[in-house]
């Protein structure tokens, strides 16, 4: 993966975590199950960390 696409991921990245803790937000105000929520932001957290991790082995 080029430097670029690695970038491209992670921006995508970000802004589908930003949409997902927003509706975890509203499934917590409304008292429902959040546990898939929060397991999806734990895996989407791994996948940054791995793709900055290769971001900073590409420079």
């Amino acid at each position: 993966m080029t430097k670029q696409e690695i970038q491209d991921e992670i921006a995508a990245l970000k802004l589908d975590y930003i949409q997902i803790q927003g509706d975890l937000d509203k499934l917590e105000a409304a008292g429902a199950n959040v546990q898939n929520a929060e397991k999806q932001l734990a895996r989407m957290e791994d996948q940054l960390r791995d793709l900055k991790k290769q971001l900073t082995e590409s420079e």
